[in-house]
């Protein structure tokens, strides 16, 4: 059992350092394309995908040099493990994003919203306005935005390692 948990350290360690590489090389390739001020749904999309294909390929490759054999636990430890150093990463990135290299990105992503959040509802009152852009500068803040992205990729690491965990489990029949 010792070395397993080696191995699904390894594991963790090097595809979580994979996924946040490949993530800060996408937040870059955002930045420069200017996609940050005006975002699809398409860039989301791509950002979910590359979470659960280097988690599936961390817990296949787990469960490969693990004789073939992959409980529940195992890969809910190495997915979620992956999920969270990745994210890690990709929040250093968005720090340093935010706060040295595009220090006013965030006060032109918020006038950006305001534009489209009146855009999109006229009737609004600038009250009404003021107090969502209140909210959303609240969240968008470096230590909040730090924690609600660390909690979100836990949770979807948590998801993604259950679904993949469910279909690629293969209990050793030699332990209890």
């Amino acid at each position: 059992m010792e070395n397993q948990q080696a191995t699904a350290k390894k594991f963790v360690l090097n595809y979580g350092v994979m996924l946040g590489i490949i993530s800060v090389i996408y937040g870059v390739i955002m930045y420069v394309t200017n996609v940050y001020l005006d975002p699809s749904i398409t860039y989301g999309i791509i950002s979910y995908l590359i979470v659960i294909v280097l988690v599936t390929l961390a817990i296949k490759a787990f469960k490969a040099e693990n004789g073939g054999f992959l409980s529940l636990s195992e890969a809910l430890k190495v997915g979620i493990g992956v999920a969270v150093i990745g994210g890690i990463i990709a929040a250093i990135w968005t720090f340093a994003l935010t706060t040295y290299i595009e220090p006013n990105l965030m006060n032109d992503v918020m006038e950006t919203t305001r534009e489209k959040m009146i855009e999109a509802q006229p009737d609004m009152s600038e009250a009404q306005i003021d107090a969502a852009m209140g909210m959303t500068s609240k969240l968008s803040s470096p230590p909040i935005a730090f924690a609600l992205s660390l909690v979100g990729n836990l949770f979807f690491g948590l998801i993604i390692s259950l679904i993949v965990g469910l279909i690629m489990k293969n209990k050793n029949p030699m332990e209890g």
